[in-house]
């Protein structure tokens, strides 16, 4: 049986491989052909110049060559994982937790935490060459060598005091609840992201970056207005120093409740007028009054449920862990092994979440726009946005259609422009 659940498994993530590689280099082929014709979409004519791009195509070309040599690592650094990391790692775990750490689940603990540590640290080739070399060959990098490095000691900090203590819940319930384990397990981690979702702009968000309230004038007094017409209330609209780390800039909406609130980036505000950073706030607005936070966590809740459900089914399986080296079932072993093998089992479901997304970014633009009651600010917006960036102005139609969660901005200012107001 170990011989069908490896082959399954190779032939499942040879499959995946082939189509992230496959669409990367189908989008590389597209883009230079595209860029040789010099094929400018309409809206962009006379905003875009050709210097500018000619630049989001070098920066689109050096992205899809990267991530070429990016996919073929991480598909290396999973199979060795898989393949000769993991007994060591469970055995090493084992004699840690019998010599000096005896209590409770401790072997689970240091097992899953030295995995995702060891994946952790492989990443790092790939994250500093996109950091250092191919954002900051186009402008986009403004990350110094302090702060990607405190950064990453933050990042293990609340690994240790928020993920140990939470992977301890879920080993003891899996333990301590009997068959129905997973019933359990899927009310705590559900509470849990709900938690998290309150917490994290007020208690984990900070910790990297500084969060002030939109200061006094213009689009201020018109933002708290608009939220005052649409009957939007929240705890604050802040604008994000993302400008520390990166040239891009971004506003998004995050929380729930009276924890919720929408964040611009401090590069946004630099570059946008008073109407197109109004369109922009309209849009984050939109998707909490379309309700699409409350869908996507009713989405992401089902998937938990039926993940654990199908994880119950496998935990005490013993064929699936000796295929992978593993000489006895257990649950922390289960845990890894799940969420290292998952990717290759349900691949095909990403592109139908990015479609509901792509759904919810055309109607947050409509609600922008019938709220503003003018398409022009939301247009000028995105191919503002668009152009700062350096975004594919035209990916191949497979290549978005599978990775993109939001419409390219040709769709968007398409759609826009059929909105009446």
């Amino acid at each position: 049986m170990e011989t069908v659940i490896l082959d399954l498994f190779l032939a499942l993530f040879a499959l995946e491989f082939i189509v992230e590689f496959g669409l990367n280099e189908l989008n590389l082929d597209y883009v230079r052909r595209r860029s040789a014709s010099k094929e400018i979409p309409d809206f962009f004519q006379g905003k875009l110049s050709p210097e500018e791009y000619d630049q989001s195509i070098q920066y689109t070309l050096a992205k899809g060559r990267f991530q070429r040599w990016a996919e073929i690592y991480g598909r290396v650094v999973t199979l060795i994982v898989l393949f000769g990391a993991l007994p060591l790692v469970d055995r090493f775990s084992e004699k840690l937790a019998s010599w000096s750490l005896p209590f409770p689940h401790a072997r689970g603990l240091i097992f899953c935490f030295a995995v995702a540590l060891l994946l952790s640290i492989a990443s790092l080739p790939t994250d500093l060459y996109s950091t250092f070399k191919l954002e900051a060959r186009f402008g986009f990098n403004k990350t110094t060598w302090k702060l990607y490095l405190t950064d990453k000691i933050k990042g293990l900090m609340l690994g240790i005091v928020i993920g140990l203590p939470f992977l301890f819940v879920v080993l003891w319930l899996m333990d301590a609840t009997g068959s129905y384990w997973w019933i359990w397990t899927f009310f705590f981690i559900a509470g849990f992201q709900l938690l998290m979702v309150m917490a994290y702009p007020a208690l984990i968000a900070p910790l990297f970056n500084k969060f002030e309230p939109l200061p006094e004038g213009e689009l201020r007094s018109r933002i708290l207005r608009l939220a005052d017409d649409v009957g939007f209330k929240t705890n604050g609209i802040f604008s994000m120093d993302g400008s520390k780390r990166s040239a891009h800039s971004n506003a998004y909406f995050t929380g729930i409740g009276k924890a919720k609130r929408i964040v611009l980036f401090d590069t946004l505000i630099a570059q946008m007028t008073v109407d197109q950073g109004l369109a922009v706030l309209a849009h984050e607005i939109g998707h909490y009054k379309l309700k699409h936070i409350r869908r996507m966590l009713f989405v992401q809740t089902l998937f938990l449920f039926f993940g654990l459900y199908i994880l119950s089914l496998l935990v005490n399986y013993r064929p699936l862990f000796s295929a992978f080296g593993l000489e006895n079932p257990s649950n922390h072993g289960a845990l890894v092994l799940f969420s290292l093998l998952s990717g290759p089992f349900s691949f095909y479901l990403g592109p139908l979440i990015n479609r509901l997304s792509r759904k919810h970014e055309y109607e947050a633009d409509r609600f922008a726009v019938k709220t503003l009651h003018s398409s022009g600010p939301m247009e000028e917006a995105l191919v503002k946005l668009t152009i700062k960036n350096l975004a594919n102005l035209m990916p191949h139609p497979w290549y978005s259609a599978y990775h993109y969660s939001h419409p390219t901005p040709t769709e968007r200012v398409q759609a826009i422009r059929t909105v009446s107001v």
